[in-house]
């Protein structure tokens, strides 16, 4: 007979940087459930993600699922983050800013997408 788990542990863990990551592995939460949300499935995903276990993506999807809108957050605060660091670089940086530009207009072209 099966015994019944009482828990089972959440493989997150907050490294250094503030980042959460899985298990002992370099992905990040919002890895996993970024590629949750564009459709991948938990083999998909662990196939693009060899390191993690298939075990641990199914327990971070379920994470997220229990505790959507706190993670939810923590995207939306980390995604701002990115963005004002993303200002800042440009903002000293013009050359560069002007080449990232010009960059993302090329991958949209081929991506079909419309530049504006």
């Amino acid at each position: 007979m099966i015994a019944t788990p009482i828990a089972i542990d959440v493989p997150l863990r907050t490294d250094e940087d503030g980042v959460i990551r899985v298990g002992d592995t370099r992905v990040t939460l919002l890895t996993i459930v970024g590629c949750h949300q564009r459709g991948d499935t938990p083999q998909e995903i662990h196939e693009g993600f060899p390191t993690v276990s298939l075990a641990d993506i199914y327990a971070v999807i379920a994470y997220y699922l229990a505790h959507q809108e706190e993670v939810d957050d923590y995207i939306r605060h980390v995604e701002a983050e990115a963005e004002k660091l993303r200002r800042g670089y440009e903002a000293d940086n013009p050359q560069a800013a002007a080449f990232d530009a010009k960059i993302r207009a090329l991958l949209d072209e081929k991506r079909g997408k419309d530049p504006s």
